[in-house]
């Protein structure tokens, strides 16, 4: 059985990484290999791992439903103004450090959708260009990853095992789990501070001097 997995986590990886397919069907593919070649065919078996996730579910529609919310009533569209106001280079650095703190209230990819969203939206008006666009979703990507590990409510997988039956079991309680963190989030924010504030323009620009990356056309 471990050699299935093994060779399933390997088709997983590679799927992944070179886009085969759609991520969903990608997972549904996993869960039909890994469950068939193991021999777990009895849907009661199967259920209970979809059991066992139910309160990280609710926890996700929750999320969703204050996205929603926030989209639908423009809550954030004051700061991105405020952001956008600044100079090229501010933008990045403010789009980083507000993305990392919000997500790691919310979820971080809710939290980057709407920033991409909101980015976007400028962009198509006009307000900045084209290689902004595309190094400001450089910096909200990196802000909602690093700085959300803080607190199980900016990672999904964090969140995923403190709502799970082994939490209890090992005694890991939220506040626990941030004291553990803790270190990882200090120097992890710093470093992604640092390359989106020091390095990416120039970095992107070498890139594409080199012809290694070549800006897509929106």
């Amino acid at each position: 059985m471990l050699w299935i997995q093994g060779v399933i986590g390997i088709w997983l990886i590679a799927a992944l990484a070179f886009h085969l397919a759609e991520v969903g069907l990608i997972g549904l593919s996993v869960i039909i290999l890994v469950t068939s070649f193991c021999g777990i065919t009895e849907e009661h078996a199967i259920g209970k791992a979809f059991q066992d996730a139910m309160p990280f579910t609710a926890l996700l529609n929750v999320f969703f439903a204050i996205v929603a919310v926030i989209i639908d009533q423009q809550l954030f569209t004051p700061l991105i103004q405020f952001v956008l106001q600044g100079s090229a280079q501010n933008q990045l650095t403010l789009f980083y450090l507000f993305n990392g703190l919000l997500s790691s209230i919310s979820d971080n990819v809710f939290v980057g959708s709407i920033y991409i969203n909101e980015a976007h939206q400028a962009f198509v008006q006009g307000r900045i260009s084209q290689e902004q666009f595309e190094l400001l979703a450089v910096a909200i990507n990196t802000g909602t990853n690093l700085p959300s590990v803080a607190t199980p409510n900016g990672q999904a997988a964090f969140l995923f095992l403190l709502t799970s039956a082994l939490a209890p079991l090992i005694r890991l309680s939220y506040g626990k789990m941030v004291v553990m963190a803790l270190p990882y989030t200090i120097v992890m924010t710093l470093v992604g501070w640092l390359c989106v504030a020091f390095a990416l323009v120039p970095a992107t620009e070498l890139l594409t001097e080199w012809q290694w990356i070549a800006l897509p056309k929106l």
